[in-house]
């Protein structure tokens, strides 16, 4: 994959999706990336301006729920003037198009993203242009909006919040994770051929099944204890909901034991996997400024004062947790959020850290980025 110096165009970008592609661009070390969001689209002029200079457009922009006839129109709608604006400044970038399995059904939604895919191969075969028809199962992933994106926010976001989810209709679904949606983008920026068709494969589960892993999921996850996760799938969705419950319940209580000897806490409980080491750290000073895309860490401040710091990838505002060695507890790292800790007492800072894998200096999965900007 040859990425210096290319200029990635997202629409939609401000998306589950489109959040996550560039959350891997930005992993990836590609630092030409151009968003589009609505006022591109109401306005020809910043629309051509997004597209002009562009190697690599991944079309994400689109409507998938309201009133029928919307959705069939809007989503067509949004191509052609996509289409435009690449006909007016004269651009032939690579051009990723987010489709859907849904394409195969006759419904609004469906007929409208193969309406959408046929005006990109026009343009295609036109121009003689790469064109990616990229086609999609059911996406989820961290901090997709519930009620909207996946079924598996709207459990997740209730989970975290202790709202008891239900299924109104269960059937089976073919889910994949945003990150694996990402992965197979970057594959495609380099695509010569005027029209590729790439299907992305997911898992297929029950609605009901999912339901039953992330509330087990839910269960296993209290105060030390993290779940078993045997496969990958069973990695993403805790992944997933962990992203709800770091805005809900961002501290894991750890219970102290003391007797005459002193005092004794267990950390950090998993069966078969993790890594567990310390640091100690000097008044003001700052350690980490990084995020990982699928790793998980625990901070646990175990004497001294400090300030843990967490941003949203693309996002301005920081949450700040304040922690105290004399009273001890877990703040885990949502993925795909840069972090850091401080110092903010007089003496030494003794840390505990706790990582789900042994470090790999081949892929350490930890990518540098500042906290406050």
């Amino acid at each position: 994959m040859t990425v210096a110096g290319r200029m990635v165009g997202i629409t939609g970008a401000s998306g589950l999706l489109g959040w996550h592609i560039a959350c891997a661009i930005r992993a990836a070390g590609i630092d030409e990336v151009r968003c589009a969001s609505r006022s591109e689209f109401v306005d020809p002029d910043r629309l051509d301006r997004f597209v002009r200079g562009c190697d690599v457009v991944v079309h994400l922009a689109g409507v998938n729920r309201g009133e029928p006839i919307l959705v069939e129109e809007a989503n067509v709608a949004i191509a052609r003037d996509l289409v435009a604006a690449l006909e007016r400044t004269g651009a032939h970038p690579v051009l990723i198009f987010a489709n859907s399995t849904h394409r195969d059904l006759d419904t609004p939604y469906g007929r409208s993203k193969r309406g959408a895919a046929d005006l990109f191969e026009q343009w295609s075969e036109h121009h003689d242009a790469p064109f990616v028809d990229l086609v999609l199962p059911n996406v989820f992933g961290e901090l997709g909006r519930p009620f909207a994106n996946s079924v598996v926010s709207t459990f997740c976001y209730q989970l975290a919040h202790g709202t008891e989810p239900t299924v109104i209709e269960d059937r089976e679904i073919e889910l994949i994770h945003a990150q694996d949606v990402a992965a197979g983008v970057l594959k495609c920026l380099d695509a010569r051929r005027r029209r590729q068709e790439v299907r992305l494969d997911g898992e297929r589960m029950t609605v009901s099944a999912v339901l039953q892993r992330l509330s087990d999921l839910s269960n296993e996850y209290r105060g030390v204890a993290i779940p078993g996760l045997p496969t990958s799938l069973d990695r993403q969705l805790f992944n997933t909901l962990r992203s709800y419950r770091f805005a809900v319940h961002p501290r894991q209580p750890v219970m102290l034991n003391e007797d005459a000897r002193g005092a004794f806490a267990e950390l950090v409980r998993r069966d078969g996997a993790g890594q567990v080491s310390y640091s100690l750290t000097h008044p003001g000073v700052t350690r980490g400024n990084h995020f990982h895309v699928s790793k998980m860490e625990r901070f646990v401040v175990l004497e001294g004062t400090a300030e843990i710091r967490v941003r949203k990838l693309f996002a301005s505002e920081v949450a700040t947790v304040t922690v105290d060695g004399r009273q001890p507890c877990a703040v885990d790292m949502p993925t795909l959020h840069t972090h850091s800790i401080t110092n903010t007492g007089s003496s030494l800072l003794l840390t505990l850290f706790w990582v789900d894998d042994l470090f790999d200096r081949e892929h350490p999965d930890t990518f540098a980025e500042p906290v406050v900007l």
